[in-house]
């Protein structure tokens, strides 16, 4: 359990991060969105590459599947090929 002077200090620190990340916080597109389908891409895309990467490919992506229908409709050879391609793409691999 904490005592007060613990819990002082971590809202000092949670403060101070919470201020830095308005000040510093990167615009991306995913940040934008409350659709848990765009939320959803976007975590996979960048436990596979860097946001520098992955912004690029998540725009490609959503443009090609915009929502969990287009994707679900789509065929999966496609989706795969689209996947494999563009995530190559964003990590500089060549395909």
């Amino acid at each position: 359990m904490l005592d007060d002077r613990s819990k002082s200090g971590m809202n000092i620190f949670s403060e101070a991060i919470v201020e830095w990340y308005k000040e510093y916080k990167r615009d991306l597109p995913w940040r934008e969105s409350s659709d848990p389908y765009r939320i959803w891409i976007s975590e996979i895309i960048l436990q596979q590459t860097r946001v520098a990467q992955g912004y690029d490919y998540f725009l490609r992506f959503i443009k090609r599947f915009p929502d969990v229908k287009a994707l679900a409709d789509a065929d999966e050879d496609e989706v795969m090929k689209y996947w494999q391609s563009t995530i190559a793409q964003a990590m500089e691999i060549p395909s």
